[in-house]
């Protein structure tokens, strides 16, 4: 009879040949055999992988960490008898098993314990138990790849059954009741802690976190957890965790999105745990190509059977790239880097079945995204997944043989009686998706060595029909998906088994099975708000959608109010409804968006969130402490407190004072509404009763918690002479050996007016007060000096007043002398140009909320009517006198709220100020002293020049001159200027005439200062001048008028983009002479000046920054010289350029293509092109600039662009966009398709052309063209030749070789100098000597005619009629040599040179060029 067995341990194992059966001999007794029954399905599994081995050897064990397939039980003995503990581990590599006793290690070496290790069982043996072995053991194991442990307790009793308490005495069987454990409490305080990290796909990160432990007991370190999501993390390829000496470092090498998310670390106790959380955020990665979108994440593998995996994953977001069209399944063997492409179109969804694997083969899988862009990146790959059959196990089968001999086999190879299979039972659906269904069911009672298989049918409802689906592939487990299926279709389907004996009855068909219909993605998620978390975070809550549609989590985006430049705040779908997102700026103003996903996609945007300014959210305030008594009538109290130490982020803006009688418990509030000052009356107090006070303070956030009450009040009158307690002392401008202390002065005064104040001081932790000052100062501040920095002081106050010293206030908190890091002076200065008094003062501290605080004399500064201004920009701030006077002296101090105490003081002295006033005022009322007053001279034509002298001017002075309080223009003809070197500035009147009578005025201002000087031209002083004006005028018409310009030099842009100089010249003769220079050098134009009609022109050729410059024109004769000149630069050259933009680019052709050796470039025909024209060359959308990769330029015809050594990444639209002032002149090309194929081949060809021609075999020089030489001498033809490769050599007489021998010696040495030497020339020598030099990439042939004479003849004088040099092409196809760097394809196959001959002994060496036949 056949029994199901498990695995068990054995000594021997082998296999038969022929029916392949496994004998196994147990050592274990008949008493054992229950411990080994329960561990048959073990057993069965180690025979499966036996067998897979044998069948299918691909890989190592799939699982890499350790695991338990057989866990430790507990046992119960009694005294003196023998007990064993089994487990069964697997992992790769090995794992490396240690046994615990009680949490200490097992001491093997006491020979008490038996430890052994067979294959993958462990077992711990104790032969002869005592009650001392009662105890829990461990057995922990451990590799590369983590850690398992598995617990058991023994329990001995005594052989005589005493009713003693064990302490391991156990109920149920399997779990063991120990004695409570009290655990040594371990605190664990972090010291340094890792913050939010915000990566990018392909970076690393690390995260760090130190602590101290208290106690730091060797023997009880913490055990350090890390948790991403939850999720427990463990050392792996994919992280890395290091702990030790209080440190733990978890770093990722290589981030993928899939690392996203919150990063927890628990440091694991006995007594407790300790923990810290930091969100990991990891961006996308640059994309392959532009806006092309993230890679998806989370790939997870389903359903992996023998020959079909079903891969599941999530998609990016999308926030700024385009739709995601679909996606494309990669899957890669293991044990190869060869990725190949699941499916031949993009899936819209993210799920998809991968079927035709390999069954026992091992595979990764990734995914990648398309939208219209391109494709995205690779996600992470998978784990690695065998394409095996999940139930092959079952079909193991066990026999027992009697005695300790158990047989495993297969079913299949039991002996049969040759019979087909009964049918399957229990078909039922296990998944359903949209186009198929993931089957199961119950393989049939089987005993027959014939292999079974199985078929699967499907019928649609209500037709009847049945239709099988596998016919090709025959199922050898019970469990098969059904792909094809229609979308939202109801089926049927039932199983047949089979084998050669036939096929068995359908199973009972499953229940009616309707596919799943794709219903989009999920409606838009509900309502987003947004709330206040830290001062860089912000808590974002929503509504779910409405139609979920199997949603897998939700994208966040984040943008910057009025920017709608949205980012994503995570990159990993999130599941929950709430999300913080971090990494924000402080004081920014945010508005936030939800979207959520599924396997079809992501919906549509929510609404935007109400925007929201990060700041640290509010919260409730400390309490209130040291409640003080000032003053007591004896039927009211007044009483003061200090403020909380923390106001929870917004100000206090009210206390709630409660009371009690002293040593009741009922507190009664005493006053509707709250109060706002930290001083309050409290009446209605009975005369001689005790009370007791508390006080809450309020914010926005709502009450604080109450102050601790106070001291015992006895509601007694005040009746001493001397002062009450001062109060509400405060500190600023502390510093490491000073501060200054501020109070506020006593409620109850006494029997007198207060006169003064006495400071005392006392260091923290000591009743010694000092009194600071022994004279009593008369006001509310004073600085305290001679502390010793570091040393930490508590102050309080004594008013005096003429009975004596009062009572002392209540002790500040202690105050450190310990200046703030950082800390500067108040500084005052005269504004140099306004001529205002500033003190001037920078925070080194700055907070949300913080205000400076200006004072005099340490009172606040309220009143702003005499001009005195506060300028507060960022950390720095001003107090402005703009109208100070002489009782503006004193001491000015300034402090910032919400610091750390950051403040300062100045103080101005009485003569300081009256130094800084005299300063002010020459400041606001500057003079620019004169050296000369406003005068005039008389020019030649009769021009009038006004001028004057000042003792200094800047080059930024202005000036106006005036004529009878109306302004003068210095426009053409007129003229004005100045001579910062001297000083001197003028106006020159072209024409001065009877009209000009009167006051001339100059007004000069020079950055503060200013001047003006005037001049009186009336009655007998402007007739004067107006007659030597005349005189000068008619004069100068008379002698020195002689040819002139009537129109001065212009810079003219023809239609035909040519630019030309013209002018007019007047009043000439036969005499006069015109000539053209550039920068003081003449040019001789190509046509001469046409002085004939006056109007002189020349162009300028090829016109660019370097035809700029100062050109001028001469027109001079014995009468006299005029001169015209014009700069030809800044906007007189923009502007041409401008037009010559306007013109070309109207006139510019369609772009075309011109390929070259080096690329594919495109040109553009336009009139005229220079590369200061306003010209830009864009692919796609992408613009160009010149580089190696695209070089840009031109001639004077076209514009050119040309892509070098193009790639498939230069395919797409170019454009050339030409643009002037008033339009934009765009033309374009698609470079892609045939058009690019067509150009690419050109380039190529061009390129292999200009390869062979810089190759090929050529003579570099050495022959002469023609030699004549006497009969019996010895003739050297000699010439270097060079090509790459080594070219060959041949030499011809005539057209016909020449066959080295004796009398012709060819050599060629080091492949770069042939020669031809003929030893005793003849007549017969004479002739036509080609040398022809060649390689693969061609070469060229070289004639030389020689002429021999005999001895006693005349030299002949030989006039060769010589061919010309004959280029040799190269052989094709041309191949060029790819870099080393890569490997070289496959040279198409080609005919082997010939291998050159040897030469004959004694005879010279011929070349190694093949003979060359005609």
């Amino acid at each position: 009879m056949s029994v199901w067995i498990k695995r068990g341990s054995y000594n021997q194992e082998y296999h038969h040949k022929d029916s392949k059966y496994v004998v196994k001999e147990y050592s274990s007794s008949e008493t054992m055999e229950e411990r080994y029954e329960h561990k048959t399905r073990v057993h069965i599994q180690d025979m499966l992988k036996i067998k897979m081995l044998d069948k299918y050897v691909r890989e190592g064990p799939m699982i890499r960490g350790p695991k338990f397939t057989a866990r430790l039980r507990s046992h119960t003995v009694y005294e003196n008898t023998p007990v064993t503990l089994f487990c069964t581990v697997e992992g790769f590599p090995t794992p490396v098993v240690k046994w615990y006793r009680d949490g200490v290690i097992l001491d093997e070496s006491s020979g008490r314990y038996l430890v052994e290790t067979k294959g993958g069982i462990h077992s711990l043996e104790i032969q002869r138990c005592s009650t001392d072995d009662t105890a829990q053991y461990t057995v922990v194991a451990g590799n590369s790849h983590g850690q398992a442990s598995s617990q058991a307790s023994i329990v001995v009793k005594r052989f005589k059954q005493e009713e003693e308490s064990c302490p391991y005495a156990w109920l149920p069987f399997t779990a063991a009741m120990l004695p409570k454990i009290h655990y040594t409490k371990i605190n664990i305080t972090f010291v340094e802690k890792f913050g939010p990290v915000f990566a990018t796909e392909g970076e690393s990160a690390s995260l760090t976190a130190s602590m101290t432990l208290n106690p730091n007991l060797a023997n009880l370190q913490p055990e350090a957890q890390w948790y991403r999501d939850d999720t427990r993390l463990f050392d792996s390829k994919w992280v890395k965790i290091e702990t030790g000496r209080g440190v733990t470092t978890l770093t990722i090498p290589n981030l993928f999105k899939d690392d996203e998310g919150l990063y927890t670390l628990r440091m694991v106790t006995k007594g407790g745990t300790a923990e810290h959380s930091a969100f990991v955020s990891v961006a996308d990665g640059p994309p392959p190509v532009p806006a092309a979108p993230g890679a998806p994440m989370d790939i997870k593998i389903h359903d992996a059977n023998r020959d079909y995996v079903i891969v599941s994953w999530k998609p990016p977001n999308t926030t700024t790239e385009g739709p995601i069209l679909g996606y494309f399944v990669d899957k890669c063997e293991v044990g190869t880097e060869n990725w190949t492409q699941c499916n031949d179109h993009p899936i819209k969804i993210c799920k998809y079945p991968v079927t035709g694997l390999f069954e026992g083969h091992s595979f990764y899988f990734r995914v990648r995204a398309v939208n219209s862009h391109g494709i995205s990146k690779a996600s992470r790959m998978s784990d690695p997944i065998a394409a095996l059959d999940p139930t092959e196990f079952e079909k193991l089968h066990a026999k027992k043989l009697g005695g300790k001999l158990d047989v495993v086999s297969y079913h299949d190879d039991v002996e049969a009686e040759g019979k087909p299979p009964r049918a399957p039972s229990g078909i039922r659906p296990s998944e359903i998706d949209r186009t198929y269904v993931v089957l199961s069911w119950k393989a049939p009672a089987y005993s027959s060595k014939a292999p079974m298989w199985y078929y699967i049918e499907k019928c649609l409802v209500d037709s009847g029909a049945w239709q099988r689906v596998n016919t090709q592939v025959p199922i050898r487990s019970p469990r098969y998906a059904v792909f094809d299926l229609a979308e939202g279709k109801q089926y049927k389907f039932r199983a047949l088994a089979a084998n050669i004996y036939g096929t068995s009855e359908p199973s009972e068909p499953t229940e009616t099975i309707e596919t799943l219909e794709l219903k989009g993605v999920p409606s838009a998620p509900g309502q987003v708000i947004a709330t206040r978390e830290t001062d860089t975070s912000v808590l974002i809550q929503w509504a779910p959608p409405k139609e979920p549609n199997n949603l897998i989590g939700y994208y966040i985006d984040q943008c910057v109010k009025g920017s709608k430049d949205w980012t994503s705040a995570n990159h990993k779908p999130h599941r929950s409804t709430k999300f913080v997102v971090s990494g924000l700026t402080k004081g920014e103003t945010y508005v936030f968006r939800v979207q959520a996903i599924n396997e079809l996609g992501l919906s549509d945007e929510s609404q935007e969130s109400a925007p929201l300014t990060v700041k640290a959210a509010l919260t409730t305030p400390s309490a209130p402490y040291d409640i003080a008594l000032l003053n007591c009538d004896g039927h009211s109290m007044v009483l003061n407190w200090k403020k909380p130490l923390h106001s929870g982020g917004a100000k206090i803006k009210d206390y709630y004072v409660d009371k009690r009688r002293s040593g009741t418990t009922m507190w009664r509030e005493i006053h509707i509404p709250p109060i706002t000052e930290r001083l309050y009356k409290v009446e209605g107090l009975t005369e001689g009763a005790v009370y007791q006070f508390q006080v809450y303070a309020a914010n926005l956030a709502g009450l604080g918690s109450a102050s601790k009450h106070s001291a015992d009040f006895t509601c007694e009158a005040w009746t001493m002479p001397e002062p009450g307690p001062a109060h509400d002392l405060t500190f600023t401008e502390v510093r490491d050996n000073s501060l200054v202390v501020e109070w506020q002065k006593p409620v109850y005064t006494g029997s007198g007016a207060i006169t003064g104040y006495h400071i005392e001081y006392a260091k923290k932790g000591t009743s010694e007060w000092t009194t600071f000052n022994q004279t009593a100062v008369s006001h509310r501040f004073l600085k305290v000096t001679g502390l010793v920095e570091g040393t930490s002081y508590m102050f309080r106050v004594r008013g005096v007043n003429p009975s004596g010293v009062g009572m002392a206030s209540m002790p500040s908190d202690p105050v450190t002398a310990k200046a703030v890091a950082g800390s500067q002076d108040v500084s005052c200065v005269v504004d140099q140009k306004t001529g205002d008094i500033v003190l001037s003062f920078e925070s080194c501290q700055i907070n949300e909320g913080s205000q400076f605080i200006w004072k005099k004399d340490y009172k606040e500064i309220t009143d702003f009517s005499k001009g005195v201004v506060i300028k507060t920009e960022g950390s720095h701030s001003k107090l402005i006198f703009k109208n100070a006077d002489k009782e503006d002296f004193g001491t000015y101090s300034v402090s910032v709220t919400s610091t750390e105490g950051v403040s300062s003081s100045y103080t101005i002295s009485a003569e300081e100020l009256a130094k800084m006033l005299a300063l002010s005022y020459d400041i606001r009322h500057p003079i620019i002293p004169l050296k000369s007053e406003l005068a005039y001279k008389i020019l030649e034509r009769g021009r009038m020049r006004f001028w004057l002298q000042a003792e200094e001017i800047s080059s930024n002075v202005t000036y106006k001159f005036f004529a009878n309080n109306k302004e003068l223009s210095g426009a053409d003809p007129n003229k004005m200027g100045h001579d910062v070197s001297t000083g001197i500035i003028e106006f020159i009147m072209d024409h001065f005439t009877e009209e000009n009578e009167g006051t001339f005025t100059c007004q000069i201002t020079d950055g503060g200062g200013k001047a003006q000087s005037s001049l009186v031209l009336i009655g007998d002083a402007f007739k004067a001048a107006l007659a030597e004006a005349d005189y000068q005028r008619r004069e100068y018409i008379r002698v020195k008028e002689g040819p002139h310009f009537s129109e001065f030099l212009s810079l003219h842009v023809g239609d035909d983009c040519s630019v030309t100089l013209i002018c007019k010249v007047a009043n000439l003769k036969k005499e006069s002479v015109f000539h053209w220079f550039k920068e003081d050098t003449e040019i001789i134009p190509d046509v001469k000046p046409d002085l004939g009609s006056g109007v002189c022109k020349l162009p300028i050729k090829l016109f660019s920054l370097k035809t700029a410059g100062v050109y001028k024109a001469t027109i001079s004769d014995d009468r006299g010289q005029d001169m015209s000149q014009i700069d030809i630069s800044g906007k007189v050259f923009d502007d041409a350029i401008d037009k010559i933009s306007q013109l070309a680019g109207a006139s510019a052709a369609q772009l075309v293509i011109n390929c070259t050796a080096t690329g594919i470039q495109l040109q553009c025909h336009m009139k005229y092109y220079t590369s200061e024209m306003n010209i830009t060359w864009y692919h796609g959308e992408t613009k160009l600039s010149h580089s190696d990769k695209v070089m840009i330029g031109g001639t004077p015809s076209m514009a050119t662009m040309e892509v070098i050594e193009p790639t498939e990444r230069d395919k797409g639209a170019y454009s050339i966009v030409i643009t002037d002032p008033e339009n934009s002149h765009k033309r374009t090309l698609d470079l892609s398709g045939d058009v690019y194929e067509k150009a690419f081949a050109e380039f190529q060809k061009l390129k292999a052309e200009a390869y062979a021609e810089k190759n090929r075999g050529k003579v570099v020089g050495g022959l002469p063209d023609v030699v004549t030489i006497m009969e019996k001498k010895t003739l050297s033809l000699t010439c270097t030749v060079c090509g790459d490769p080594k070219p060959q050599v041949s030499w011809l007489k005539n057209g016909t070789d020449v066959e080295p021998g004796d009398q012709y010696v060819v050599s060629l040495d080091q492949g770069k100098f042939a020669s031809l030497t003929i030893k005793g020339v003849s007549m017969e020598d004479s002739g036509r000597y080609t040398m022809i030099v060649q390689n693969k990439y061609g070469g060229e042939s070289v004639d030389i005619v020689v002429s021999v004479y005999r001895h006693g003849e005349k030299i002949p004088e030989a006039k060769p009629t010589l061919t010309p040099k004959t280029i040799i092409p190269p052989k094709l196809p041309i191949e060029i040599p790819q870099p080393k760097t890569q490997p070289a394809p496959s040279p198409a196959p080609s005919a082997p040179s010939p291998a050159p001959p040897k030469a004959a002994p004694g005879r010279g060496v011929k070349s190694p060029t093949p003979t060359r036949r005609k």
